[in-house]
C-alpha cells in the first residue's frame, strides 16, 4: 500500500480510454497507488484493465461510452458517481488520429478528431467540474502530446487539438485553482500505442524518431503512470496549468 504524498488511498477515478494503450496503464498506475478506478472503453470494453484493477485489491467499474457523442461525457460522470460514490480524479485519455496530408484532409477526419481531442475533453471537464466544485477538490488531468508544442507531419487535426488540449488545460486551471481543483496535464513523447503503429512499422521514420530521443527508445504506456499518480496525489497540490512531458528528452534536443 501506498503511503504518504503519493498515495491515493480513499479517492475515486474515471479515466477515459482505459481499455487498452495509455489509458489502461495509468488506469493500473492510479490502483496500485490506492485508488478505486471507473474505466471507460469506447470500442472495446475495459473488462481487462478492470480485471487487472481488482487483483490490485480496488475496486474497478468498466463503462462504454461513444467519445463523439455530447451525451456521454455526462453520462461517465454519472454512472462513475453512482458506481463509486464520487470522481475524486479525472484522466482525460481517450483520443483518436488520422493521418493524411493536410490538402487531403477531409471535413469528415477533421470533425472526428478535434471533437474527440479536444471537445469531449472540455465536456468530461465541464461535467466532472460541476461534481467537484461543490465539494471543493478534484484533480483533473488531461493527456496532451509532444504536438501540442511541435506541427508535427500530415496530422494537422491532431496536432490542432492537442494544442487546444494544453490551452484548455491552462484556462481551466486558472478558473479552478482557487476553488480546490487542480487541472493539470500530461504530454507524452513516442509511446509503443495503436496510435504510433504506422510509425513503428516505418524503419526510416522509426529510426529517425530513435535517433533524436535522447533515453534511446520508445516509450512504454507504463512509462505514464507515475506522472499521472503525481499529478492525481497530494505531492502536485501547488502544481495547476502545468503540462508534464514525458518524451525520454526528445524536447530537449
Amino acid at each position: 500500500m501506498v503511503s504518504g504524498p503519493f498515495s491515493l488511498e480513499g479517492m475515486n477515478a474515471l479515466c477515459t480510454g482505459a481499455s487498452r494503450g495509455i489509458g489502461a496503464a495509468i488506469a493500473r498506475a492510479l490502483a496500485a497507488a490506492g485508488a478505486d478506478v471507473a474505466c471507460h472503453g469506447n470500442s472495446k470494453a475495459p473488462d481487462e484493465t478492470c480485471e487487472g484493477i481488482r487483483q490490485l485489491g480496488r475496486r474497478a467499474l468498466a463503462l462504454r461510452g461513444d467519445m463523439a457523442d455530447p451525451a456521454t461525457p455526462d453520462a461517465l460522470v454519472d454512472a462513475a458517481v453512482r458506481g463509486l460514490g464520487s470522481v475524486d480524479l479525472l484522466i482525460n485519455n481517450a483520443g483518436t488520429i488520422r493521418r493524411a496530408p493536410s490538402a487531403d484532409t477531409t471535413d469528415q477526419d477533421w470533425d472526428l478528431v478535434v471533437g474527440i481531442n479536444l471537445t469531449s475533453v472540455f465536456r468530461m471537464c465541464r461535467a466532472a467540474g460541476r461534481h467537484m466544485l461543490p465539494r471543493g477538490r478534484g484533480k483533473i488531468v488531461n493527456v496532451a502530446s509532444l504536438l501540442s508544442f511541435q506541427g508535427g507531419l500530415t496530422v494537422p487535426a491532431y496536432a490542432a487539438s492537442k494544442g487546444g488540449v494544453a490551452q484548455l488545460t491552462k484556462a481551466l486551471a486558472n478558473e479552478w485553482a482557487g476553488k480546490g481543483i487542480n487541472v493539470n496535464g500530461i504530454a507524452p513523447g513516442y509511446i509503443r500505442t495503436d496510435n504510433t503503429a504506422k510509425l513503428q512499422e516505418d524503419a526510416t521514420r522509426s529510426r529517425q524518431i530513435l535517433e533524436r530521443i535522447p533515453a534511446g527508445r520508445w516509450g512504454e504506456p507504463e512509462d505514464l503512470g507515475g506522472a499521472a499518480v503525481f499529478l492525481c496525489a497530494r505531492a502536485s497540490d501547488f502544481v495547476h496549468g502545468h503540462i508534464l512531458v514525458v518524451d525520454g528528452g526528445w524536447l530537449g534536443r
